[in-house]
């Protein structure tokens, strides 16, 4: 009767699988067609967006300008239109004018894009500390606040997505193993390679870091909102480069101290759809 109960909820849990997984909202994913930014999931994220908005007000009616001034010179003075030459050789307001007037433009610039910038690389107080490790062709994540807690994630093939409560359209996005996240938490990573360069990033925390052999570099960020978020691998890396994706979900903070407390218990990765609810 015991052997018969423990089978029946081993069936009931592997059958609750991909429904379990699915109740996380797929947030950070790329889109058909697409041509915009992912929906932004952290601070850093929305200023790096906000920043492209701003400097696009700017570079179109530059761009614009030039263009109409090309025009104007290709219409009005060929050779045809203009058979005889002009002889000056400057326009002295004028040349101050296009010195001044681009230093201004680029100081404005600075003035918003150095903040993001130094936001980016300066590294607070984290609340989670995760090394993350570049392999060919898969990450690996060792959890340093916890004292046996290190897995990989590999590519998970089209035929187990489904198993895994993916869907089929998140081929070369999902991972066997993913990066477990509470919510609201500062989390910093210290990236390294192990063999040549590769490159940690997920575009809706607005992060990217490359990992080099032989060097540690830091990346933070806050995510914002529960969900999964995939990101890739973005240094040519070799001939599976496209082939080594990344995979985060964030989840409740009593979600995660579960998942945490039994990953722990198990020395590895524990996926969500097996933890007791919460």
């Amino acid at each position: 009767m015991r052997l018969k109960t423990h089978f029946l909820g081993l069936m009931a849990a592997l059958a609750a699988t991909p429904a379990m997984a699915q109740e996380l909202e797929t947030i950070g994913k790329p889109t058909l067609g697409g041509t915009g930014f992912q929906t932004a999931a952290t601070e850093l994220a929305r200023d790096l967006q906000w920043l492209e908005h701003m400097l696009m007000w700017i570079i179109v009616p530059i761009v614009i300008l030039v263009v109409a001034l090309l025009l104007v010179v290709i219409l009005r003075f060929n050779r045809k239109s203009n058979p005889k030459p002009a002889t000056f050789t400057h326009n002295s307001p004028l040349e101050v004018a296009w010195t001044i007037v681009p230093i201004l433009i680029l100081l404005f610039i600075g003035a918003f894009s150095l903040p993001t910038l130094f936001k980016q690389q300066v590294i607070p107080e984290g609340d989670i500390h995760i090394q993350v490790t570049g392999y060919q062709w898969y990450w690996g994540y060792e959890y340093t606040d916890s004292e046996d807690l290190a897995y990989e994630g590999f590519l998970l093939p089209r035929e187990d997505l489904a198993s895994y409560g993916y869907n089929d359209d998140e081929y070369l996005l999902a991972t066997d193993s993913a990066i477990i996240l509470p919510v609201g938490k500062t989390v910093v990573m210290t990236v390294t390679g192990a063999d040549v360069i590769h490159s940690w990033t997920v575009p809706a925390f607005g992060v990217k870091q490359d990992a080099v052999p032989g060097r540690f570099a830091q990346l933070w960020f806050t995510p914002e909102q529960e969900g999964i978020y995939f990101g890739q691998c973005s240094e040519l890396c070799g001939k599976d480069h496209a082939y080594m994706p990344i995979t985060v979900k964030v989840v409740s903070q009593e979600v995660y101290d579960a998942w945490l407390a039994a990953s722990e218990e198990a020395g590895g990765f524990v996926p969500l759809s097996e933890l007791p609810a919460v």
